[in-house]
């Protein structure tokens, strides 16, 4: 089929799923949820594929969902006459046509899926990212959720799964951004490498894990999906996007939003970040290097 938003192929034994809205980070609008999912489905019906690889084209993995012009693109599932409806928002964030839901077919795919990580991995980027089953970055990387300091909550929960709780609490209520290299120390990702092997290391593993029966990869994705699903990961995907609902609708959420609709995303987080020094306020040297670019 036809995608808007992302493009789909199989080589071999891969099916690549390359997210293709290079021009604004990768941004996530409608319908990207969507495709995504269907492209999974695609890729887990096809007996040729034994793994599919997640990545992003351009200058970036994914920039989280897009609230440029006032985050409108989403209009249809959360408001009504212009007004933020939050019986809309709890049933787009408790149904399973809601994001995370869609970003979950990564989890609940058969085959195993990994996430081919470079340049911002940033917002809901970094929670669609970390729905897959492997994570590997570029060093230079920068993976965060900015969102924790505003208009959002965590919708995918991944962040807390992946990392023990004391790094879960930091970076919670700091939401500072890790590079590829620290996001691997730490346990959040699996491997981080220069930019210049990734693509190389991502079609290693492919290849490795597809040298393996495609029963016993999903056999063994399913018992470790399970323990973590006995943890109450199913209850923490539907608080996170309820809470998301509120923080994005409260004054101070209210007036961010605002003031990216009429001065520009560039303006916005100029002033949520400015006192932290970090994501695009940062030094050159501590952001994505912008001759990194993934080819489509």
């Amino acid at each position: 089929m036809a995608y808007e938003t992302l493009l789909y192929r199989v080589a071999g034994p891969v099916a690549t799923i390359t997210l293709n809205r290079p021009d604004t980070l990768n941004t996530i609008v409608p319908p990207m949820p969507d495709e995504l999912e269907t492209a999974v489905q695609a890729a887990g019906a096809d007996d040729a594929v034994s793994v599919i690889v997640l990545r992003g084209a351009g200058r970036a993995f994914c920039a989280g969902f897009d609230f440029g012009g006032g985050f409108h693109h989403w209009d249809d599932a959360l408001t009504t006459d212009g007004a933020w409806d939050p019986g809309k928002d709890f049933v787009a964030a408790t149904a399973p046509h809601g994001a995370v839901p869609k970003f979950m077919s990564l989890w609940r795919s058969p085959k195993p899926v990994i996430a081919q990580v470079h340049g911002w991995c940033v917002g809901g980027g970094s929670d669609l990212a970390l729905c897959a089953d492997l994570v590997i970055a570029s060093n230079d990387a920068r993976i965060g959720t900015p969102y924790s300091r505003m208009w959002g909550a965590y919708l995918s929960g991944m962040w807390l799964y992946r990392l023990g709780l004391t790094r879960a609490k930091e970076y919670a209520l700091t939401g500072k951004p890790l590079s590829g290299s620290q996001a691997a120390e730490i346990g959040l990702i699996n491997a981080a490498v220069p930019f210049e092997r990734l693509e190389a290391e991502v079609t290693a593993s492919a290849e490795q894990l597809a040298a393996i029966p495609a029963s016993q990869l999903a056999a063994m994705k399913l018992i470790v999906n399970q323990a973590y699903e006995n943890m109450g990961l199913a209850a923490t995907q539907t608080l996170g996007p309820i809470l998301d609902g509120l923080m994005r609708n409260t004054p101070d959420a209210k007036r961010f939003i605002e003031l990216a609709e009429h001065e520009g995303v560039r303006a916005v987080v100029s002033e949520r970040d400015g006192p932290f020094a970090d994501y695009s306020q940062a030094p050159a040297e501590d952001q994505p290097d912008p001759r990194h670019v993934i080819e489509p």
